[in-house]
């Protein structure tokens, strides 16, 4: 059943997986996703991206509904029917009838959910091996819209921000916040390398707990978690703080992570090159780190 997608409880075939045109999704991009990458029939950190998931969803008032071992239960079920050694496993949970997410209903709306898994990304081997250019993007993250740092459907300007990077043979587009701090990339976050210390900006959930203190507009992936994890087991010193273009340009290394690529090296900004020019050893070691953890990862308990 590769081509089935799993929508509110039920598969379906992958022609007739529809959502309603009045879904809160159709009609006002409302709602949120995760992507996550599943290796020999296990998704790589589940429940941290499900539950990033449920904490945007409270956070944004879409559902209170979402339980992480159902939702855990249903992923490894779509992974299973899909058959795949490598899958892409995205999950959608949208504002559902956006009439009654626009009232306020008689009572609690219920979001629609849907799962589906595909053959993962084919990278080229290269990407890896040589590194990648990135340009800087137009797009500036704002700190004072609240859905900034959340995973929400709205991903139009991120997408081209990424199609502008690809027609300049760039691997990603970098990201500025409004201050013009480094924010990360279109569809990635961002790492630095510098003097041995692995350095990436503040993420949605690390900045100053004061409740006049601004939100990081930065999304805090799972990936760069598990990075962060990796390097501190490695010695690494570790920092999440404010950093800006200089201390792009002035990295010893750099490089780019998400649920898809993994760890992926940045050897060049638009003409300046970074570092020595090729991927540096600690990128190199984490990027190993990565592909060992995806490979040998245990079953989480559901």
């Amino acid at each position: 059943m590769s081509g089935s997608v799993w929508i509110n409880g039920q598969f379906v075939e992958r022609a007739e997986a529809r959502l309603s045109a009045f879904d809160a999704a159709v009609q006002h991009a409302v709602g949120l996703f995760e992507t996550m990458l599943a290796v020999n029939g296990r998704v790589f950190r589940l429940f941290e991206h499900l539950d990033r998931l449920q904490r945007s969803a409270r956070e944004l008032g879409l559902t209170e509904s979402l339980r992480l071992n159902p939702l855990g239960e249903a992923v490894q079920r779509v992974v299973e029917e899909s058959a795949l050694d490598r899958a892409r496993v995205r999950l959608t949970v949208t504002g559902g009838d956006l009439n009654l997410l626009a009232s306020g209903g008689p009572g609690p709306v219920d979001p629609t959910v849907m799962i589906a898994a595909q053959p993962a990304t084919p990278y080229p081997a290269e990407m890896f091996e040589r590194g990648v250019m990135a340009v800087i993007g137009a797009l500036r993250l704002n700190p004072l819209d609240p859905t900034q740092g959340h995973k929400t459907l709205n991903y139009w300007a991120r997408l081209r921000e990424l199609q502008h990077a690809a027609r300049a043979g760039a691997g990603e587009a970098i990201l500025l916040q409004v201050t013009n701090h480094l924010g990360g990339g279109a569809v990635s976050n961002l790492f630095l390398i510098k003097d041995g210390a692995v350095l990436t900006p503040i993420a949605r959930g690390e900045e100053d707990p004061a409740p006049t203190a601004l939100r990081s507009p930065v999304l805090p992936g799972v990936t760069r978690r598990a990075v962060l994890d990796f390097a501190a087991d490695m010695g690494l010193a570790c920092e999440a703080r404010m950093l800006t273009v200089d201390d792009l340009l002035g990295a010893d290394e750099a490089f780019l992570t998400n649920s898809s690529w993994g760890v992926l090296p940045v050897v060049r900004i638009e003409a300046a090159p970074l570092g020595t020019g090729a991927p540096g050893p600690a990128t190199r070691a984490l990027r190993a780190k990565w592909l060992d953890a995806v490979e040998e990862q245990q079953d989480e308990p559901l």
